[in-house]
């Protein structure tokens, strides 16, 4: 067990529990950057850590009957076939590091658009009803299908997208929703979906196994701090911080 990496999954687990953005936009970047994983070994072991850390959450969600069971459904409906075909398509990249240069660059991409979505997803849900984008582009339950498809092909390639945008695409296609039935529906999704990626990725051998454990003991006690001083600190400000620090992020993942 390495007291470096748990010390990073308490950290990262105190910023979930502070903010309620997925792991994966925070976890896969510092794994990367700051403790030099390759990425590939970085994103598969995260998926692999998401789907376990959100199933409890799941669980209790359901039983307080949060959970949109046929929106899950519908966005599972277009996610894990996408999920699916993004793994063979990584399966045929070739060598290591050119998997590893692909995962960068769509991470990158997925990190810009997760913080875009941190500093402008109010403002951008305001003009879609405005505009009243969803039903001009067939409903809610094709849209819905296919954004499940592109956060299927965004999650399985850099473990990215579960979190922040998928709560900004549902509140987008869903406005009426509370936010709570956004949130909840949107982990539940996430723990299919990063389950087949994740295990995909250990198909491929991109797992590492004792790091996973070592996040696990992290970031468990760190959710529970986080929520804790999500009391006192104001959720807003901490957002758009890290929302700018997501697109800088980026630029260093392709810098």
């Amino acid at each position: 067990m390495d007291g470096v990496t748990s010390l990073a999954g308490f950290l990262v687990g105190v910023l979930v529990g502070l903010t309620g953005i997925g792991g994966g936009a925070l976890m896969t970047p510092l794994l990367i950057l700051g403790l030099g994983v390759a990425p590939a070994a970085a994103v598969g072991t995260d998926l692999l850590y998401a789907s376990i850390t959100k199933v409890s959450a799941t669980w209790w969600n359901h039983r307080e009957r949060v959970v949109d069971w046929r929106t899950v459904g519908l966005l599972a409906l277009g996610s894990l076939p996408a999920s699916l075909a993004a793994l063979m398509w990584l399966g045929q990249v070739g060598t290591p590091e050119g998997l590893d240069r692909v995962i960068r660059y769509v991470m990158a991409v997925a990190l810009i658009l997760t913080g875009v979505a941190l500093l402008f997803g109010r403002r951008a849900q305001a003009l879609v009803v405005r505009a009243r984008l969803v039903e001009r582009l067939g409903g809610e339950a094709k849209v819905t299908i296919a954004m499940g498809a592109a956060m299927g092909v965004l999650v399985t390639v850099s473990s990215v997208g579960a979190g922040a945008l998928g709560v900004a695409f549902l509140s987008m296609v869903y406005p009426a929703w509370p936010a709570r039935r956004i949130v909840a529906s949107d982990i539940a999704h996430a723990v299919p979906l990063t389950l087949v990626a994740g295990l995909g990725h250990a198909a491929l051998g991109t797992v590492q196994w004792g790091l996973l454990a070592s996040l696990l003991i992290g970031s468990v006690p760190g959710v529970w701090v986080g929520t804790r001083l999500g009391k006192v600190i104001p959720e807003t400000a901490l957002r758009r911080v890290m929302g700018m620090a997501l697109v800088a992020v980026a630029g260093k993942l392709i810098g």
